[in-house]
Parts: C-alpha cells; structure tokens; sequence
C-alpha cells in the first residue's frame, strides 16, 4: 500500500525533485500551494493522508492557522512543520497547535523520507523494537522468577512485569504477548510461594520483614508531617502499580516524583483488613483488642471501615505526632468539586487526608454490569479507563491547584486486583465470608493443595470468628466457587477484577510522594 503524502507549500514547483525521490520511495504525493488548497484536498473526501508536510510561510493563510484548523477537524492527522525560522514563539506556537514535527529548510529528500517512516512506522517499528527487547530481557526474568529472592528482589521482578506489560500492550504481534502472560503466570506462582512462606513471619515481625499495611505511613509518611509542609495524603482505593505507571506521566505534568516504590499490603486485601491495618498501623486483630468500639468483623452488621479518620488519629498520637488533620472521603463527583474549594482551608492542616473509591466502584461495576465490561474487558482498557476517570476527575484539579502549592503529596493505595479466570470449588455454611478470593467461616470445606490456608488466624493476626474459622486464600487468577449454580457462576465471574487475595497485583502497590515541579 502507498504512502499517501499531503504537501502544502507556495513554492512547490522548486520541490519537484524531492516529490520525484519520494514517489520513487513508493509514496502517493498531493502537492498544492496554499493553506486553503490544503484544506479544500483533505475536505474533498478522498484517502485521507498519512502525513501533511506543512509550510509555514505562506501567503494567506499561515501555516500555524492551517494547522490550527486542521487539528480541529482530524486531530489525528500527523502534521509536519517545515519553515525557514527557529524562532522561539513560533515554535511554541506550533507546538501548541499540536504538530508531530518540524523541519528547517532547506530540507533534504532523505530527511523528508526520514520523516515519512517516521510517523506511518513508527507503531509498528516500536512493536518490533519491543518485541526485540522483551524477548532479549526474558531469560534473565526468567533466571530471576527461578531463583530465590527477598522482598526487595520481587519488587523488581514486579516492576519489570509492569514495564513489559505496558511497553507490549502496543505490540501486533500475538505470540509475544502469549509469551509474556505466560512469564507473568509463571512469576505469579513463585510469588505466592514466597509470600506464603514468609507472611507468617512478616506479620509476627520476624527478620526479613518488608515495608507492610501496618507500617507503611509510619516509616514513610510520618516523618514528612515534620518538614513543616502541609501534607496531602491521596489513598485510591483498589490501585494497582501498573494504574499507578499509566497515569503517572499524566500526575507529571503537574508535580515532580520525589519517591516511587512498592509496599506489601496484608491479607486479606480488601478495605475492611488492608486499610484499616494502614490508617491503625496494626494488624486487624491488634485493632480488635486494643480499638474494640472501631472495629466491626465480618458477622457484624455496619459499614466495616467507617473508622478510618479515628485508627490514624490513634495512630499518630501513639507515634506523638501532633498535627491538625482533615479526613475527607469523596463518593461522587460534587463532594469532589467542592473539595477543591475548600483547598485555602485544608492549607492550615499539617495533614490532609483524601480517599478516592472510583476504582474499586469501577471493579464492582464492571462485575454487575456488561457495558461496563465492554469498556475495561482486559488489562490495557482498564488502565485506560483510569486515566480517562482521572483526566476528568476533580481529583486532578486538586493536584494542579496542590502543584501550585509548597505541599507533600503522597499517592497510594490499600490494595490492588487481579483478573479472575480459574474457579476453585469450596464449600460452606451461610456464615461464610462472601468475598471471591477468601473465605473464613466455619466447616469449610477445600482441598488444601488449592488454597493458602491460615488454620490459626491468631498467627497471621487476623481476627478469630469461631474456634473452627480458618482463612482460606486464593493465589494468583483463581477465584471461590460454590458447588451450586456452579457453571452460572463460573460463567459470571470469570475475567473480572477482584481482590482478597494473594498475587502480586493484589499485594505489591504503590506508595509515590510528589512535590510541586516548582
């Protein structure tokens, strides 16, 4: 197929040679000589082009005002700037018109045909390329996924994970996302054996111990309410580090990362233990026994983490912070706007705190509702609708009026999700936990060799129902089934985002503090 070259210049008749080279590169040339020609060819409903070479200076209409409206038409359109200037408003002129590029005469036939390739390959010249570095990175993911690590090293294996799956997800080429699925199910695995050979531990506060729930704004946060700026924390629930990675460029626009990493959150990774063993700096069941009156278990009517304002003001007193704090928890998009009026009043708080449930609304949603599904039916359209939420959230008004600010921001999480596509079968009495991906009740019923089993919910500090009331956990894509209605279930559940339980996009999450880029 022929690449189809759109060029407007008032002295086209001098660029014949340069015309000649490229039909000879095998590309399908319109030339005309005015700004106005150019739009009559693109609105004459022929093939529209691959690229627009654009002159600058031309009498009539100007390049930049050519430019300007065919951006409003076919915003798509990759458009080149080609002009005898380097001046610095015009540049920024055309860079805020949203060209793809720019050449300064006089311009050489290979640097047009440089260009060319540029913008109609470059999908898929970037495919090959990362198709080429994954394929060269794979063993040594491999060789790292085999051998044994810390929980640092996961971190990195996970980091790596997401870089992949964000640099293929624009890849053509099938066999190779087959491949890294297959590497990632694979690292998933060997991740849920290391967890559940060292949780027990971790949680008792043994060596080796990983920056966890209970600990996480202690030793990172905390130690920021003391710099003397205000600090905005920014929890959104069911945020994974991939989500994170995705909108980060976004986030960067506005404010500079000053840290990025990963914690481990505990299990069960759901509200009611995650983040509240977060905002508490407990465990659940030290929560239990030292807040009995905010706290609610799973057999409780009441809404389980309604206390989360009362478990950090604890646990700042028990550290002997002393700072005002706000807490605010924002349900729909009107609390939100009015948030961001508010932002001269929380400026006098030493600690703002700001939780945001669109996503984990968003995975409930998606479960219950099919047009919701069409639009977050895998991972990349998940992470797209995140971004899209976030671009026209009033959460990111804040953060442009916070990077105006001198302020901490940190964003993080209690826990992620995973896609769900493996039932597992358990059976149960009617007071058995609900979730999809744990189940803690009496006389369950199981094969163990499918589960992470926690017989002694005291060992893994986890509130203890009955005397016979282990926890159950699913590992990586596998979900609870019961054997009734067994097929409708399945056929309901699979390739829905849940959480609960254990894989590395449930547990590994972000904690990233952001300052103003001035």
């Amino acid at each position: 197929m022929q690449t189809k070259i759109l060029w407007a210049d008032d002295e086209i008749d001098l660029l014949k040679p340069h015309m000649l080279f490229l039909k000879e590169k095998g590309c399908e040339v319109t030339a005309v000589q005015s700004g106005s020609d150019a739009l009559d060819e693109l609105e004459s409903g022929g093939a529209m082009p691959d690229v627009v070479f654009l002159d600058e200076q031309m009498p009539g209409l100007s390049g930049i005002e050519t430019l300007r409206r065919m951006k409003e038409k076919w915003p798509q359109l990759p458009v080149v700037m080609v002009t005898k200037s380097e001046e610095e408003g015009l540049m920024e002129d055309a860079l805020g018109g949203k060209i793809s590029d720019y050449l300064i005469k006089p311009v050489s036939p290979s640097q047009l045909w440089l260009m060319v390739k540029k913008h109609t390959e470059r999908k898929r010249l970037q495919s090959e390329r990362s198709t080429m570095n994954y394929q060269q990175e794979f063993r040594e993911i491999g060789n790292m996924i085999g051998g044994r690590m810390d929980a640092e090293e996961w971190k990195d294996v996970y980091r790596k994970m997401v870089y992949w799956d964000l640099e293929l997800a624009g890849s053509e080429d099938e066999n190779i996302h087959d491949i890294f699925m297959s590497q990632k199910e694979e690292a998933n695995r060997q991740f849920c054996r290391f967890y559940e050979e060292n949780y027990l531990n971790w949680v008792a506060g043994g060596q080796g111990r990983p920056l966890m729930s209970p600990t996480v704004l202690k030793e990172r946060m905390f130690p920021l309410l003391k710099d003397g700026r205000p600090t905005f924390l920014i929890v959104i629930d069911n945020f994974r580090f991939d989500q994170w990675k995705f909108v980060q460029p976004l986030l960067e626009q506005y404010l500079r990362t000053e840290r990025e990493e990963m914690y481990y959150a505990i299990l069960p990774t759901t509200t009611q233990f995650a983040r509240n063993a977060m905002f508490a700096g407990l465990m659940p069941s030290e929560i239990e026994r030292m807040y009995p009156q905010y706290w609610l278990n799973e057999d409780q009517e009441g809404w389980k983490n309604q206390y989360e304002a009362e478990l950090l003001g604890e646990n700042l007193r028990r550290n002997g912070i002393g700072v005002k704090m706000s807490y605010n928890k924002v349900l729909n998009a009107q609390y939100g706007k009015k948030l961001v009026d508010r932002l001269p009043e929380l400026m006098r708080n030493g600690l703002n705190v700001i939780i945001y449930n669109f996503i984990d609304m968003l995975s409930h949603a998606r479960t219950d509702s099919d047009i919701v599904r069409e639009l977050a039916e895998d991972e990349k359209a998940y992470r797209s609708v995140t971004l899209s939420w976030l671009e026209h959230s009033p959460l990111i008004e804040i953060l442009k009026e916070l990077s105006e600010k001198d302020v901490n921001v940190v964003i993080t999480t209690d826990h992620g999700s995973v896609k769900i596509d493996h039932p597992v079968r358990v059976k149960g009495d009617r007071e058995v936990s609900v979730n999809l991906r744990y189940k803690q009740g009496r006389l369950l019923d199981y094969n163990p060799k499918d589960v992470f089993e926690v017989k002694d919910p005291k060992r893994a500090f986890l509130p203890k129902l009955h005397v016979t009331s282990p926890y159950i956990f699913c590992r990586g894509n596998d979900f609870f089934v019961y054997p009734n209605n067994y097929n409708e279930y399945v056929r309901y559940y699979t390739n829905t985002f849940q959480h609960g339980g254990l894989s590395m996009e449930e547990v590994l999450v972000p904690f990233v503090v952001m300052r103003s880029r001035r």
